[in-house]
């Protein structure tokens, strides 16, 4: 876990009051604790993120929403993308300094216009995704383009509009891309998803391996299922989740901040040789 670093409050000064920062951890809901002292040292480790500007797509809910409160909470600048406005509206009570944009990510237009003028990114993570699930047998052609025009081009078409600002400013950056276990194993029902995340983990390697020459990491995390709300209605069946849960040596599954935990991890300077890495948090499930 990880710790927001204080800052000086010269570094602080120039925020406006109740407008640029965040609310105490203890007034946000559905945040990760930052902060566990090492078992060995009894040490924090402590992570900031000011004077970074932060871009989180899929920002409206679950992972998303949690990500772009902590990057906020670690001094980040962040923007936050989803296309459902009344998500924005809530996360904006939550955190007032974030900026909000509304736009479907499957719209690649739409997607140009809305984020031409968001400015310079230094770390990017790539959360919004689509889960359609259905039978193999049954797979539709408008299910198969949906399901990749948001797990895979538009993770692309972000990424494309960030690294170039990354690039033209010879600054470095981060860039975090939200896969699954299913892209390294296959599940029932999950023929599109499942092919979808291997897509997304072979373009976060291609994107590593032509990225990294101008400073830029890029890296996947591989989450097992996630105690979301939707994760927690989709698996509140005891013997359902059984099925699931024997297959995890930790007998458990992800809760929300230990993917949150992993992207920071991904996104700071305590992994400035991790490149191109797809990590898993699953508990082991890909270790069996």
């Amino acid at each position: 876990m990880f710790k927001p670093r204080a800052e000086p409050e010269a570094a602080s000064s120039s925020l406006q009051p109740d407008t640029q920062l965040c609310p105490p951890r203890s007034t946000i809901h559905h945040t990760p604790s930052l902060c566990r002292c090492s078992p060995r040292t009894g040490a924090a480790m402590e992570i900031s993120f000011a004077g970074k500007r932060a871009l989180v797509t899929g920002a409206g809910k679950g992972i998303g929403r949690a990500t772009a409160l902590a990057l906020a909470r670690c001094g980040a600048k962040v923007t936050a993308v989803t296309r459902t406005q009344a998500d924005l509206n809530s996360l904006l009570q939550e955190c007032a300094s974030i900026t909000p944009v509304c736009v479907d990510l499957a719209d690649w237009g739409a997607t140009e216009v809305a984020l031409q003028d968001v400015g310079p990114i230094d770390l990017l993570v790539n959360n919004a995704a689509c889960a359609n699930l259905q039978p193999f047998l049954e797979v539709t052609p408008e299910q198969f383009d949906q399901s990749f025009s948001v797990n895979v081009k538009a993770v692309l078409h972000v990424s494309q509009i960030a690294a170039r600002g990354m690039k033209a400013r010879g600054s470095g950056g981060s860039i975090v891309n939200v896969s699954s276990q299913a892209s390294q194993c296959a599940l029932r029902d999950h023929a599109v998803y499942c092919a979808t995340k291997g897509a997304l983990d072979m373009l976060t390697k291609v994107m590593a391996l032509e990225l990294g020459p101008h400073q830029i990491r890029v890296n996947s995390v591989n989450p097992t299922v996630v105690m979301t709300e939707m994760g927690r209605l989709g698996w509140s069946d005891p013997e359902k989740a059984k099925v699931m849960t024997s297959r995890i040596p930790l007998g458990r599954f992800a809760e929300v901040e230990d993917v949150v935990n992993s992207i920071l991890f991904l996104l700071s300077d305590k992994s400035n040789m991790t490149n191109g890495v797809t990590l898993p948090v699953d508990g082991g499930f890909l270790a069996c």
